[in-house]
């Protein structure tokens, strides 16, 4: 009996060793997988962080580029009110000249301000209200017929005292219709032909405009910067420096 008491122990012993072994194997197994959940975790707080602090980032940009937008909006629509009041002013001096033709008045200028010169062998009268024919289609928004009408008009008067301002007001209605090409057309005819007329500096921002809309943004850069040096004195002058100082 005493002799199977050690080989009992002996046996009981050999059997917890391995779950012993066992046991501690499997705790250092576990303690593995925490510290990889724990770096797999600060990874991810690491990731997300970045990613808050892009965002933000890309936030604080989207604010400042906000912000240029809006200034650059406000400019144009001080641009649009001084062209829409310039444009009436065009019209109210067009209408008092036309009255002054119907009560039987002095000869009319035109509505670029200098005297009007009767064409050669025309009819100032029927030159005034063709001309005024013409300006009432641009007002009532119908670009291409006025565009059309006051090409006919030009043809009609080459050298008549309404002619500037009709190669003006053609350039704008080309514009309007999309028609770039003749509107850089017109503006140029008023550049080269009445260069002192009171339309010109408006014309050299037209034809600017019509560079813009052309894709040439250096021409347009040049004309303007040539507008304000040629006519500094002129509301075109200052709508251009405007425009220069927001490239």
């Amino acid at each position: 009996m005493k002799r199977l008491l050690p080989l009992a122990t002996a046996l009981a012993l050999t059997t917890v060793a391995p779950a012993h072994a066992q046991l501690f194997g499997g705790d250092t197994e576990a303690r593995n997988q925490i510290i990889q959940l724990r770096q797999d975790v600060q990874g991810q707080i690491e990731t997300t962080s970045r990613g808050q602090l892009e965002l933000a980032m890309q936030n604080e940009q989207l604010r400042a580029e906000v912000a240029r937008l809006r200034g650059q909006i406000e400019l144009l629509m001080n641009e649009v009110e001084t062209l829409k009041q310039r444009q009436k002013d065009f019209y109210v001096d067009l209408d008092a000249r036309l009255r002054q033709i119907e009560t039987g008045g002095a000869a009319a200028a035109p509505a670029n301000g200098t005297a009007a010169a009767p064409a050669a062998g025309g009819d100032p009268a029927a030159e005034s209200i063709e001309y005024e024919a013409s300006l009432n289609l641009l007002k009532s928004g119908k670009n291409k017929e006025a565009l059309a009408a006051f090409d006919s008009f030009t043809k009609r008067y080459p050298a008549g005292g309404f002619t500037a301002g009709a190669h003006f007001w053609a350039g704008n209605a080309a514009l309007q219709a999309k028609d770039v090409a003749s509107a850089t057309r017109h503006f140029k005819t008023v550049m080269d032909k009445w260069p002192n007329e009171n339309v010109a500096p408006d014309a050299m921002l037209g034809l600017a405009n019509s560079q813009q809309a052309m894709g040439d943004a250096n021409a347009a850069r040049s004309t303007l910067k040539s507008l304000t040096e040629r006519y500094p004195q002129s509301n075109a002058a200052q709508v251009a420096r405007q425009r220069l100082a927001t490239r």
